[in-house]
């Protein structure tokens, strides 16, 4: 199974159940407590606890190299067994940020362009964390190419929480 869901925190039991998701990425602040669901098993989650922010603020995580590198290392080490859940908050910016990543840590010959394209298609609200994205972008070696993907999709659709969302990852993928 070779796709990722992305789902808001309040959709991730559902999600997990629907999916049958046995991998997690969980993209959170320090502190906010949630409950993992119970088809997704310890060894099989990462919590990476960075808050939505895209520059430093004092008492809040930015993403750093370290938390993206861990993305990248889980997304490679996921045995495609089960499909890869990915959540934040909202659902909206950290977590399709992650997809993204993700997606590109599995199937690194794929066209960053396209690959934004098929994110925008499948979240219309989705607005990927440029902080995260641009660490991707060097961690993975895409030579700005995921910065531009990104920025040539824009911002998603003014939204309260995103919709739960199937990321194949790679075109063609079922």
């Amino acid at each position: 199974m070779s796709f990722i869901v992305v789902a808001p925190l309040s959709r991730i039991g559902e999600v997990a159940a629907r999916y049958g998701a046995g991998n997690m990425i969980s993209l959170l602040g320090e502190g906010h407590a949630f409950h993992r669901p119970g088809r997704v098993p310890a060894d099989r989650h990462l919590h990476i606890g960075v808050n939505d922010i895209d520059k430093a603020m004092s008492g809040l995580v930015l993403a750093q190299e370290d938390h993206v590198r861990a993305i990248v290392e889980f997304a490679r080490r996921w045995d495609r067994g089960t499909p890869l859940l990915v959540h934040c908050w909202m659902g909206i910016s950290r977590s399709p940020a992650a997809a993204l990543i993700a997606a590109l840590a599995c199937n690194p010959e794929q066209d960053d362009a396209a690959l934004a394209q098929r994110l925008r298609r499948a979240a219309p609200a989705a607005t990927p964390n440029s902080r995260l994205i641009a660490i991707g972008d060097e961690a993975l070696g895409r030579g700005g190419a995921l910065v531009a993907g990104v920025a040539a999709i824009g911002r998603g659709a003014d939204a309260m929480e995103g919709e739960p969302f199937r990321f194949d990852i790679a075109a063609g993928d079922q």
